[in-house]
């Protein structure tokens, strides 16, 4: 496999030439299964939450730990993954990711405690060098197509969280918590066998491909104007991943308090707010397909966004449009970040970098938020304080967005 970052394509410099289309339709079918591997093993845990704890002897607080540590792994790993990315190529990157992500969701599932909790370390790992590699490949390979390529990668993890979601509880009830679990492990599988030779093609396809040491625009680190970027679309992420994991915790107890819901039906509730994600990541390629700006898709789907802390707050017997509205929009923001990364990166590299930049900051903070709202939730004894919280973020969020969505000269021809 490539060692290199993979600058070349047809003519060893350029990103983003096409590939022939039996070449690029193998190749992203199988980007897509590694993407159905991205969320799907790590969703699956929660509506098993309490069989977990039970039979591990876990209280509340350590469940809460094995969903947390995957969203602190993204953040510690990232820049080893990207390191990993540049040194490897992507394509034997995704399949040692993959690799982890089967081991990891086997380990979790072993039956003890420390074992659990080493495998969700080792799974968090995997797919953060997934996160980092998948973003890559795009760039290079799907350039001219990176916001439906994108829109499409998004919309397949959302859809692998909300298969996991619906089917693992139906699993454990047949199988048991552990066999619902680790059964997750054949989407992995399957991922390596379409990956490993489509990531074969993909390598020899840029085995002439210039060192990544020769880009000259390495030499100091990200250019002046790609820092700008990256600083701006780490503030988007950071907004963004704050505001969606700060929702996805509490938005249940949220609607279970204002609107007096079981907690049964407060779940159902909530659900509408990751499935309209999948919808919500094909609304950018439509858009941009429809010729309006990545300025107007950004700012359009972060107004979205906002509806749901200001239903909330000021309506929250409307609660399902704020729901179904920011659902759709954080499935297209996220999307629209990672295609601002591959359009206006100046090379593989810069993607590269820039994108380990915007994911290590993000998830960061996203790690987080959920306890700062849990925090401020408790000591002001409602959901005001930590709902205008959610606001200041989306805010953040949506001014760097529209700076960094501004008008620039393309790179390449948009395709």
């Amino acid at each position: 496999m490539s060692t290199s970052d993979g600058h070349g394509d047809d003519d060893g410099a350029r990103p983003g030439a096409a590939l022939a289309a039996g070449a690029g339709g193998l190749a992203l079918a199988a980007l897509l299964l590694v993407a159905l591997n991205l969320r799907a093993p790590l969703t699956a845990l929660a509506p098993v939450a309490g069989d977990v704890a039970a039979g591990l002897g876990l209280t509340s607080a350590g469940v809460g730990l094995l969903t947390s540590i995957p969203v602190l792994t993204f953040a510690l790993c990232t820049p080893a993954a990207a390191a990993l990315v540049g040194r490897w190529g992507p394509e034997r990157a995704v399949a040692l990711g993959l690799l982890a992500i089967l081991g990891g969701t086997l380990l979790r599932s072993s039956g003890s405690v420390g074992a659990a909790l080493v495998g969700t370390a080792v799974l968090g790992a995997g797919i953060t060098v997934g996160n980092v590699a998948v973003p890559v490949v795009i760039t290079r390979d799907f350039r001219r197509r990176a916001a439906g390529v994108t829109g499409a990668y998004t919309a397949t993890m959302n859809a692998g969280s909300t298969l996991t979601t619906l089917c693992t509880v139906p699993l454990a009830v047949a199988f048991g918590w552990q066999w619902a679990l680790a059964g997750w492990g054949v989407l992995a599988v399957v991922a390596l066998v379409a990956w490993v030779p489509a990531g074969r093609s993909l390598a020899r396809r840029h085995a002439g491909a210039a060192p990544s040491g020769t880009d000259p625009s390495r030499a100091g680190g990200l250019a002046t104007s790609q820092r700008r970027l990256a600083l701006l679309l780490l503030i988007a992420f950071a907004g963004h991943t704050s505001g969606y994991y700060g929702m996805s915790t509490w938005l249940p107890t949220i609607l279970a308090d204002r609107l007096g819901l079981d907690a049964a039906a407060a779940g159902g509730a909530a659900a509408p707010f990751q499935l309209a994600a999948v919808a919500g990541a094909f609304l950018v390629p439509l858009g941009l397909a429809g010729r309006l700006s990545e300025r107007t898709v950004a700012t359009g789907l972060c107004l979205l966004w906002l509806t749901l802390p200001a239903v909330l707050l000021l309506t929250p017997q409307a609660w399902w449009v704020g729901v179904c509205l920011a659902g759709a929009a954080q499935g297209g923001i996220f999307t629209v970040i990672f295609t601002l990364i591959a359009r206006r990166s100046p090379s593989v590299a810069g993607a590269r970098r820039t994108s380990a930049m915007v994911q290590t900051g993000g998830y960061a903070c996203g790690a987080t938020v959920p306890t700062v709202l849990g925090a401020v939730h408790e000591s002001t004894g409602g959901w005001t304080a930590p709902l205008l919280v959610v606001v200041a973020l989306l805010v953040a969020m949506s001014v760097a967005l529209w700076v960094a969505a501004g008008p620039t000269r393309p790179t390449l021809p948009r395709g």
